[in-house]
């Protein structure tokens, strides 16, 4: 399985255009919680793949060994029948020399077949060993930003329920500035202090009132003294 093939859904998040998805989201919170667990997800299913990748690459490495623990067995197989035709040969038992040197013949032959094995599979192990490694530190990466996209998502949370509240704050000052209760009072104290005045209008009113029938009851003295006085003459 190919680094593409492992990575690529987490790749596909990672080149998303989170900003646009959080511009259209109702609820940006939510988009974040969703979009950290489906990074959580495709972390999971990347270490999934990359286990079994390793897996693989596990059993290349123990088939390598014992093709060449293999070679190295019929390497000692072909050695020792080799020496036992040699003693045999020296023995003049020709026909049974010859027997253990085709023996020997056929262990060099597995010998041989091993190595090529083991000599084969080298590079590919190397290859998948070099691609594992990139797949750990791809990993190791992701997760990383995933720690960082969760402490991202606690601090702007937090940012937004601060903005919230001081834009609560600011539309109940305007409403306060709008609905000024101080302006009842003011037009209640013009209310009361009309009526005060027409209360001052009526006691001057009234005042004006008393005056005058003073002034009238002064009159009436003074006419009565002149007749009095024009009597007085008379007699």
């Amino acid at each position: 399985m190919s680094k593409q093939t492992v990575l690529g859904r987490v790749t596909q998040l990672a080149k998303a255009n989170i900003n646009a998805l959080l511009d259209q989201a109702e609820d940006p919170q939510k988009m974040l919680d969703q979009l950290i667990r489906d990074y959580a997800n495709n972390i999971a299913d990347a270490e999934e793949a990359v286990a079994a990748t390793i897996g693989n690459l596990r059993l290349m490495e123990q088939d390598h060994q014992e093709d060449v623990e293999a070679a190295k067995e019929w390497g000692g197989k072909a050695l020792a029948a080799s020496r036992k035709a040699d003693e045999l040969r020296g023995g003049g038992q020709a026909a049974e020399a010859d027997r253990f040197d085709n023996l020997a013949k056929v262990a060099l032959g597995r010998q041989l077949q091993s190595e090529k094995e083991a000599r084969t599979a080298e590079p590919t192990i190397a290859a998948q060993t070099e691609v594992v490694e990139k797949l750990r530190t791809g990993l190791d990466r992701m997760k990383a930003k995933l720690a960082e996209l969760q402490a991202k998502r606690d601090e702007l949370v937090a940012r937004a329920k601060s903005a919230q509240a001081q834009n609560t704050m600011t539309d109940a000052v305007k409403n306060v500035d709008v609905l000024d209760p101080t302006s009842e009072l003011s037009r209640f104290e013009d209310k009361v202090r009309r009526e005060e005045a027409r209360a001052l209008g009526k006691q001057e009113l009234a005042a004006s009132s008393l005056d005058a029938q003073f002034e009238q009851l002064d009159a009436l003295g003074d006419d009565a003294e002149i007749e009095a006085r024009l009597a007085a003459l008379k007699k």
